[in-house]
C-alpha cells in the first residue's frame, strides 16, 4: 500500500504546483443593477418583435433599411437610447385612441360601479340595491 501511496502524493503534489493560482471575487449584485439589466433586455426584446412585424419591415425596405441592419443597431443600441426610443413608442395612441375615448371609458366604469353600490361618485345614481 506505501509503494502507491508516496508516488500518488509526489504526482498529486506536482500536480497542485502546476495549477494557475486564480483569485476569485464574490460581491453583492444589487437589486437596481438587475432591474435596469432586466428592463434593458426586456426594452430590447420589445423593440426587435416590433421590428419583426410585417407592416415595419416593409416601411423599413421602402427607406433603403435592411431588416438585419435594423436588428444589429439594436442590438448596439445604449441604455439612454433604448429609453428615448421606448418613451416615443409609449407616446405613440394606439389604434386611434385619444384622450377623450380613454376618459369616456373611465367614466363608464365609474357609472357602473355607482349602480351596483360599490362606490358614490355621482349623487344623480342611485344603487340598485
Amino acid at each position: 500500500m506505501q509503494i502507491i501511496q508516496r508516488p500518488l502524493a509526489w504526482l498529486l503534489s506536482a500536480l497542485l504546483l502546476m495549477m494557475p493560482v486564480m483569485s476569485v471575487q464574490a460581491a453583492i449584485i444589487g437589486t437596481d443593477t438587475l432591474i435596469t439589466t432586466a428592463q434593458s433586455q426586456q426594452s430590447i426584446a420589445g423593440l426587435q418583435q416590433l421590428l419583426e412585424r410585417k407592416d415595419a419591415q416593409r416601411q423599413l425596405l421602402a427607406l433603403g433599411v435592411s431588416p438585419d441592419q435594423v436588428r444589429e443597431r439594436v442590438a448596439s443600441l445604449s441604455d439612454s437610447e433604448l429609453a428615448r426610443i421606448n418613451q416615443g413608442i409609449d407616446s405613440l395612441n394606439a389604434g386611434g385612441e385619444s384622450v377623450l375615448g380613454i376618459l369616456l371609458v373611465i367614466f363608464i366604469v365609474f357609472v357602473i360601479t355607482d349602480v351596483i353600490g360599490a362606490t358614490d361618485i355621482f349623487p344623480f345614481i342611485r344603487p340598485i340595491n
